[in-house]
């Protein structure tokens, strides 16, 4: 609900608004007046009271985004103000409202976003809507560890128990009363319990209760036993639930209130279980969880102690990330190019992976290494595809509708050239809706599907409620197709068996080259291949930059580098959704932000051979490890920096043309990783007869206090299985040799994979840190 109240200078209500203006006569505003602004993300509802002076009038606009001061101007039926909003990024906002006896109506130019419709209606003498705000809608201020949330602060719990498994804990579950807001604790034995706590977030988070989250994502998960070994206590928390959805939800509330509503309670309720005493509060979050990591890092004091986010990118990630690898995936799986480039780019290969590809071929797979695409991460090429962008895929046609139809029509997009082939690609697949299938967000059956791919298309509505509409299609079982958590849900939830739909890929082929038409500032250093020399984009730009948009909806607010705490971001060199260089980019904010002596409260870490994913599968551990372990070994490491001040020791590496290049000692590398050498027959390629032995050669050695190496396994055949396990005795640096026969001709990527433990303790499953290396064996 929106509330316009008129006054006059004196304050006071007036019967009549019947007063001259210069010798035009005012509309009667006086009143209260309900508004509603419609915007693509949905009906906005504000509380605005307006103090008229004469031809210009002050007030204020108060909603769940903030109190704003404004000054506008009247002129016969129609008032004019403008209002600057902060969260959850700055925009200006200018409104026109004309008055028509009892109803108002106008328009919103909401910035970059375009333009919004206004409406409105009178409201009697002493409606219970003129009341202001209610305290539960009112924005937070500056969040410390002792103030207190308008919204979030009577808690409660609902139950306290002792458990057994996965081990023996207290489990304490509860909510704040009147909110949508959950959460729940994990206690440990007093005997195990250090006074610290881990708390995980991620923005896909539905439950209160200890991962895994609803969807295949790792990054999703805590591990109490983890946390139990660690002397701490766990915190999850729901995000608030239903409190975050809603056209003007504060985007605060999932980013970091309600998690720092509920780490301030939990404090209570460890001093109650083990004696008086602060808990150190350590938070961390992967991916989407990252955002939210940096917003509460940035925008909290007191709340944490250190912070932990990991796979991380910058603002404007989102959807250049996954655009600039389907664009590669089209182009480059049309000529059946992948095999030749990863026989190049795997070890005893040429190194060159542009040998055999033609110019269009060349342009695409080189956009996407200078954008920071690890070349690397195309060992999958055969089953990889746009991967989580189904996520983030519904916010451009949300806030660029325009975007598809100019992509087609107009001179500097890619579809308008007759050259790139897009026409013959796009197609038109008319169906039917067989039956809805209910849950969130519901799926859909459809009579017919298409005979070809159809992965990002756009599920049309021709008939129906929602008749005129679109909504990405995310997934695809069947005749079965679902959508995103982002997607409109109005549209989706219009939708009923028997409606007429029809699957359409513009918007598909479109959006595979959007990060062209994105360019952010220099210092993203990806999107800088698309300036000329002159330092403009060569591609035409459009008005807005998704990227910040979707951050600041996740983070809160836009990351700036202004942390409060200690903090250690683990990133992953192989990750293809979340490229490794980002986290430099986050490094050089922070230094911005906090001068020279930055590194006393920010390090980091980049581990090799990981993805953003842990591997689920053979073929994944073959070409990828776990970055769990030192993951653990990050919140750990990150304990002993707060509460003992023993600082982690930050990788040191290089970044050129956006690829993060590491040194090829430990010494030189530091960090947690050990680094792997691995030759067969003294090279990274060997050439040999069936049944010839190859001597495998490998020295594995580890960054000074990184720990000993407690384990490593050769896997000879490269399949991902690591059947033979090297008897050790744990070091920080070890010598191997081991020979191997094959019985039969092909070509083999043989892989010893290392395990190394911060306390050298080799029965421990905690802090392992995975490393690999390969080599080529050729059996003719």
């Amino acid at each position: 609900m929106a509330l316009l109240i008129i006054r006059t200078r004196n304050g006071g209500s007036r019967d009549s608004c019947s007063a001259d203006n210069g010798g035009e006569r005012l509309v009667d505003a006086i009143g209260s007046w309900k508004v509603t602004m419609s915007t693509p993300a949905g009906p906005q509802q504000m509380h605005l009271r307006i103090d008229t002076l004469s031809d210009t009038f002050t007030g204020r606009i108060e909603s769940p985004l903030g109190t704003h001061d404004i000054t506008g101007s009247v002129s016969a039926d129609t008032l004019s103000w403008q209002m600057k909003a902060t969260r959850p990024i700055p925009i200006t906002v200018s409104f026109i409202a004309r008055i028509d006896g009892d109803t108002l109506s106008g328009s919103a130019k909401l910035g970059l976003f375009g333009k919004s419709k206004l409406s409105g209606e009178r409201l009697k003498a002493g409606s219970p809507s003129m009341e202001p705000p209610a305290a539960d809608a009112a924005p937070c201020g500056e969040i410390t560890g002792d103030s207190i949330d308008p919204q979030y602060n009577q808690p409660y719990v609902d139950v306290n128990e002792l458990r057994k498994e996965p081990v023996p804990h207290r489990y304490v579950h509860g909510g704040f009363t009147g909110t949508g807001a959950r959460f729940s604790f994990y206690f440990p034995p007093a005997d195990r319990y250090r006074r610290r706590f881990f708390h995980n977030t991620y923005p896909m988070a539905t439950s209160e209760d200890i991962g895994p989250f609803p969807i295949e994502f790792e990054v999703a998960t805590g591990n109490l036993a983890f946390t139990i070994d660690s002397g701490a206590y766990y915190v999850q928390t729901n995000l608030g639930g239903a409190d975050r959805a809603g056209g003007m939800a504060d985007p605060a509330i999932a980013a970091y209130r309600v998690n720092a509503a509920a780490a301030k309670y939990s404090r209570v309720i460890a001093a109650e279980l083990y004696g008086p005493h602060r808990p150190y509060g350590y938070l961390f979050g992967g991916s989407g969880g990252s955002y939210q990591t940096i917003g509460s890092a940035e925008n909290t004091r007191g709340v944490w102690d250190g912070f932990v986010p990991f796979v991380m990118a910058t603002p404007n990630a989102i959807p250049g990330m996954f655009t600039i690898r389907m664009h590669a995936l089209r182009v480059l799986k049309a000529g059946n190019k992948f095999p030749a480039i990863m026989d190049a780019t795997n070890p005893g290969g040429s190194g060159d992976p542009y040998a055999t590809l033609d110019n269009e071929e060349r342009a695409a797979l080189r956009e996407a290494t200078l954008m920071g695409y690890p070349p690397r991460g195309w060992w999958n090429h055969e089953t990889l595809g746009s991967g989580y962008f189904m996520q983030v895929a519904p916010l451009v046609p949300m806030l660029d509708p325009g975007y598809v139809d100019d992509f087609w029509t107009l001179p500097g997009y890619l579809g308008s050239d007759p050259a790139s082939g897009l026409a013959a690609l796009r197609f038109q697949f008319d169906t039917a809706v067989a039956r809805v299938i209910d849950g969130f967000p519901k799926q859909v059956e459809l009579a017919q599907v298409p005979q070809r791919d159809f992965a990002n298309a756009h599920l049309l509505i021709i008939s129906g409620e929602s008749a005129g509409r679109s909504v990405p299609i995310a997934s695809i079982d069947g005749k079965t197709i679902g959508f995103a958590f982002a997607a409109d849900q109005s549209v989706i939830n219009g939708i009923s068996a028997g409606d007429a739909v029809r699957i359409d890929n513009a918007w598909a082929l479109a959006l595979q080259t959007y990060h062209r038409h994105q360019v952010p500032t220099p210092d993203m250093v990806g999107w800088n291949q698309f300036r000329g020399a002159d330092g403009e984009p060569i591609y035409p730009q459009r008005e807005i930059l998704i990227g910040p948009i979707g951050t600041a909806g996740t983070a809160g607010s836009v990351p700036n580098g202004r942390i409060h705490g200690k903090m250690l971001v683990l990133e992953a060199l192989m990750d293809i959704d979340a490229l490794a260089w980002q986290a430099d980019w986050y490094r050089s904010k922070v230094k911005q932000a906090l001068g020279p002596g930055f590194d006393q409260q920010f390090a980091l870490w980049f581990i090799d051979h990981a993805q953003h994913d842990n591997p689920r599968t053979a073929a994944a551990r073959a070409h990828t490890v776990s970055f769990e372990g030192a993951l653990q070994q990050a919140l750990r490491d990150l304990s002993a920096w707060v509460e003992t001040g023993v600082k982690p020791s930050s990788t040191q590496y290089r970044v050129v043309d956006t690829q993060v290049l590491l040194p090829g000692s430990a010494d030189q590398r530091m960090g947690i990783q050990a680094v792997v050498e691995l030759k067969a027959n003294g090279g990274e390629r060997a050439e040999v007869a069936v049944g010839e032995l190859v001597r495998f050669t490998a020295n594995i050695e580890l960054p000074a206090g990184a720990g000993m190496v407690v384990a490593a396994e050769w896997d000879f055949e490269g399949a991902g299985t690591y059947p033979t396990a090297e008897p050790i005795t744990p070091l920080p640096r070890l010598q191997l040799s081991a020979g191997q026969a094959y019985s039969r001709p092909g070509t083999y990527f043989a892989v010893l994979r290392a395990t190394s433990q911060r306390q050298g303790d080799a029965q421990t499953p905690f802090g392992r840190v995975q490393n690999i290396a390969r080599v080529r064996v050729v059996v003719g």
